[in-house]
């Protein structure tokens, strides 16, 4: 029974690590896009806008979380 269980555990997973791969392999190429279109199409100032009109709903948020922890 115990040979049985150390021979399963040796089978390699190749579904596994293909599938690993691939999610590698696609988040490299979603950087690299959003990298170019940043850097490359100059969206540089409207992602500057998204960021700085983010920044009081967030800091709102943090606030209101930070009030309930202190409440406990």
């Amino acid at each position: 029974m115990a040979e049985e269980v150390k021979q399963e555990e040796k089978k390699p997973d190749s579904k596994g690590a293909f599938s690993t791969f691939l999610k590698v392999v696609l988040g490299l190429a979603f950087i690299g896009l959003a990298l170019y279109l940043l850097i490359g199409r100059q969206w540089w100032g409207y992602t500057w806008l998204l960021i700085k009109g983010s920044a009081a709903p967030f800091l709102v948020l943090a606030g209101v979380i930070t009030l309930a922890i202190a409440k406990e």
